[in-house]
């Protein structure tokens, strides 16, 4: 054995700095994982079983599979129609979210003016005040503007509530890009709308993906502000849609984990195709 040999072994020991802590990281990440994914696991799997095998075995698997759990969800016309109200929520709010997001980001970071760090401030402290405390006094503002029992009351106050977030990841990334780039844009004829359209939205991309892929979910998850505000169950979002169909079919537990489990499905393959967009614009964010 040569005297390189054995340094390379001294230097990688099985305890301490090899892999053994490796093992145990990854041994972690798995139990972590596993806790998260299997309530998902349990709606998705108990959607296609009976009540009676529910009764007798709460955690066993399907025997045998039944398929008219989600047959009747998808055949109800209720199920498609507060499907759809929640996808006209949640893409006009990330539209609205991003649109503006930008503007107010691009302000904040391309120029300096006398109350910049004021109102950058005044975003970051957007994120102390929850919707909870707000949802009073908010009901009344929109019960006076004729905009409760309507999907735009739902609208705008997420987009005001997700602003602030928007705003905090991505200025940073507006910061980033260097004065030269938009100077040499100036130079050559391009107007500052045009560079903002052209130009900045194509480098800022990450953080662009990253808000919209969180305003989206938000909305999609949002339960409170729509509990308040609409009373129309054809306005319903699928939250709302969620919880009225466990009251009503409450002694059908299976067709209740059916219908959750449709009603996830769209946020959670949006969040599982865009993680790693996720995780990218947010670590943009934080090195800017």
């Amino acid at each position: 054995m040569s005297a390189a040999t054995v340094r390379s072994n001294r230097a990688t020991p099985l305890w301490g700095h090899g892999r053994w802590p490796n093992f145990g990281v990854y041994a972690l990440a798995l139990i972590i994982v596993s806790a998260v994914i299997a309530p998902v696991l349990y709606l998705v799997v108990g959607g296609f079983r009976t009540n009676s095998q529910i009764t007798v075995d709460p955690a066993g698997w399907p025997n045998p599979w039944q398929v008219e759990n989600y047959r009747a969800v998808l055949s109800s016309g209720t199920f498609w129609v507060q499907m759809g109200n929640s996808l006209v929520v949640a893409i006009a709010t990330t539209l609205l979210v991003v649109v503006l997001g930008l503007m107010a980001s691009y302000a904040l970071a391309a120029y300096r003016f006398r109350s910049s760090g004021f109102f950058y401030t005044l975003f970051t402290a957007g994120l102390m005040f929850p919707l909870t405390v707000a949802i009073t006094p908010l009901y009344i503002l929109l019960m006076k503007m004729h905009l409760t029992n309507n999907l735009v009351g739902v609208i705008l106050p997420q987009v005001a509530f997700a602003l602030p977030m928007t705003v905090i990841i991505l200025v940073p990334f507006l910061r980033a890009i260097p004065a030269e780039i938009r100077e040499a844009a100036e130079i050559d004829g391009c107007s500052r709308l045009g560079f903002f359209w052209r130009m900045l939205i194509p480098l800022a991309m990450p953080g662009v993906i990253t808000t919209g892929i969180l305003a989206f979910v938000n909305s999609w998850n949002s339960y409170m502000l729509p509990l308040f505000l609409l009373s129309d169950s054809k306005k319903f979002t699928i939250p709302l849609g969620v919880a009225n169909f466990a009251s009503e079919y409450s002694v059908d537990t299976a067709r209740v984990l059916a219908f959750t489990s449709l009603a996830m499905l769209p946020a959670l393959i949006f969040f599982s195709l865009f993680q790693r967009r996720i995780v990218g614009g947010l670590a943009g964010a934080v090195k800017g």
